[in-house]
């Protein structure tokens, strides 16, 4: 399976296989049917204290990844969301963020190095 990550506000495609928003608040600004999503998976997004704590500073982002993926340790929030998307080809990681270093960057990663 192939993980990759895209913004929700970027127009869906036919290659993206299966859509998976990964943010624990629904985007602003988009409605459900335009999200064009497959599921949306809260319980896999960083904790409210987590996402609130980091706030998308570029200086604590090595320390957010390491905090959201004990996150994911501890919740097995990535494993049930591997076995919803098993025997997909292709999953795409839907977040709102702007940056591209984001939790769904993290999550692709290690959803990645469990499947393997």
């Amino acid at each position: 399976m192939r993980i990759v990550t895209k913004r929700i506000y970027d127009h869906p495609a036919d290659d993206d296989g299966y859509r998976v928003l990964v943010d624990r608040l629904w985007p602003r600004g988009v409605s459900k049917e335009k999200a064009d999503l497959d599921l949306w998976d809260k319980d896999v997004a960083p904790s409210s204290e987590l996402r609130e704590w980091w706030n998308h500073d570029p200086e604590t982002y090595l320390e957010f990844e390491r905090r959201y993926e004990a996150e994911l340790d501890d919740s097995g929030a990535a494993m049930s969301l591997l076995d919803k998307v098993s025997g997909q080809e292709l999953v795409t990681l839907l977040f709102a963020a702007h940056d591209p270093e984001n939790n769904a960057t993290v999550l692709a990663a290690y959803l990645t190095r469990l499947d393997s």
